[in-house]
């Protein structure tokens, strides 16, 4: 009998549910999922001295979350990704899209919110979470917000299993097993295994599964980061136990 045992290759730049997969998204983290956290957001987004018209998401995605914050804001919507994109594009057609790398990013304006969601994970080392901060900063108003929200800080980090999926209108369905574990506690990563099972609308069922690698940082880190940017920042704790980082840009 042929072992259907599968060893997992390391993780890769690109994931496969960013790229391969990107079309399934809709089915694997839909807009529905991300209403209450829009809720919570926006009294982060709209400070006491008034409210703000644009905003700029570095890394993101699908654009679930985005599907809510266009009621509130002209949103400019980036990732790296031009098959996510090509899929937020679908959700939100009336938002501004961009493909671009959140490390390296410039769009030669500012905003009045700069906004990096769990993407902001993607970040494995220092260089590239001080890279991306620095990008929200150069894009951030004086006197606007930078708000990151990051998954989880090293304080707060804990293994867990999740699952979940949706089927679609047209006969398709997802489901998937996320397995979060930090393999050495002593670097500055965690990894999450995933696994898909992917239905399509024949009836047909196939598998994919892969790793992804995330950047574990303390809530120092972060802090300083944003000091360093120009964005001295506060945080707060959000419904999910989430470290959310609020800061507000310097003026030049």
């Amino acid at each position: 009998m042929a072992s259907l045992r599968t060893v997992l290759p390391p993780p890769v730049e690109e994931p496969q549910l960013y790229t391969d997969l990107a079309g399934w998204w809709p089915l694997f983290s839909p807009p529905e999922e991300y209403g209450e956290e829009a809720e919570d957001l926006l009294p982060m987004l709209h400070p006491e001295e008034g409210p703000a018209s644009t905003m700029l998401e570095l890394g993101s995605g699908g654009g679930s979350l985005a599907f809510h914050m266009k009621k509130h804001f002209t949103l400019t919507l980036t990732d790296r990704s031009a098959e996510m994109v090509a899929v937020s594009r679908k959700v939100n057609p009336e938002c501004e899209h961009r493909v671009g790398d959140m490390r390296s990013l410039r769009l030669g304006r500012t905003f009045d919110r700069v906004m990096v969601h769990d993407a902001i994970m993607y970040a494995v080392d220092r260089e590239d979470a001080r890279a991306t901060v620095h990008t929200a900063a150069a894009h951030c108003r004086p006197g606007g917000r930078v708000v990151l929200l990051p998954d989880c800080v090293r304080e707060t980090f804990e293994p867990l299993t999740e699952s979940g999926g949706h089927d679609g209108p047209d006969g398709r369905g997802m489901r998937y097993l996320m397995w979060t574990w930090d393999p050495d506690p002593d670097d500055e990563t965690f990894e999450t295994a995933f696994a898909y099972l992917l239905r399509e609308a024949d009836g047909t069922v196939s598998m994919s599964q892969e790793r992804h690698r995330f950047g574990l940082f303390r809530r120092e880190d972060w802090l300083e980061w944003m000091r360093e940017a120009g964005c001295p920042a506060t945080t707060r704790r959000d419904p999910w136990n989430r470290e959310v980082f609020i800061g507000v840009r310097e003026q030049d």
